[in-house]
């Protein structure tokens, strides 16, 4: 009988959940699309998106449960896996967990990587960029729709405003007024400058490795 160490273990058991809870955070997003864009419709579609937001949830917090008591770290497991108990409490930001998705993912299939470095750090902030930039918008068309003087009325209004302000543009038409929708804005323009910097970055890289690779493979003129 296998006596494994509590690393091993918790490794094992998120090879086996981590896709599942991928799938499982689109559930989430589902059911937070419902619950805030059908405010104006019968009441029963608002209770279903709750009701999948919090059959979802406790599908998270079941997990983490597991990797609490896996992880045999006890309280430090809060602070190791940091990233883990942010996404608990607040589910919307489980896009950030891709990277880990993409290492299990990989770890099970093959050796061999599917991308470079540089593909996977496009593919990475952009996917990321997308869905944050989908959540913001519905959080801040949650919190401005009835605000007095708001600019944000619309959700399309709020999809101009996140992919305004991920992109770093922001043309100022559409501004969240509300504390909870600057708070928003605030975490959404610092992910924007992040996950943008990052693209930019590899690239960047990218070309610059490709011209290297060139220059180096091209023939020399010969000597007189």
């Amino acid at each position: 009988m296998r006596d494994e160490t509590g690393p091993s273990r918790l490794g094992r058991w998120e090879e086996h959940v981590e896709l599942p809870l991928f799938a499982m955070s689109f559930v989430y997003l589902g059911g937070y699309t419902v619950w805030v864009l059908a405010w104006q419709a019968a009441a029963v579609w608002r209770d279903v998106g709750l009701t999948v937001m919090l059959a979802a949830w406790a599908v998270f917090a079941g997990d983490y449960a597991v990797r609490l008591v896996l992880s045999g770290e006890g309280r430090r497991f809060v602070r190791s896996h940091w990233l883990d108990s942010l996404v608990l409490l607040l589910p919307l930001l489980r896009p950030l967990r891709l990277v880990k998705l993409y290492t299990t993912v990989q770890h099970r299939r093959s050796d061999q990587p599917w991308m470079n470095l540089y593909a996977r750090v496009i593919t990475y902030a952009g996917l990321a960029s997308v869905l944050l930039a989908f959540t913001a918008a519905l959080t801040v068309y949650q919190a401005e729709r009835g605000a007095p003087g708001a600019t944000i009325r619309t959700f399309g209004d709020s999809l101009w405003w996140a992919a305004s302000t991920i992109t770093t543009v922001g043309y100022g038409d559409a501004v969240p007024i509300t504390a909870e929708g600057r708070l928003v804005a605030v975490g959404l323009m610092s992910c924007g400058l992040a996950l943008l910097g990052a693209v930019t970055g590899s690239f960047s890289s990218w070309v610059i490795e490709i011209f290297r690779r060139e220059s180096r493979d091209a023939p020399r003129p010969p000597e007189r």
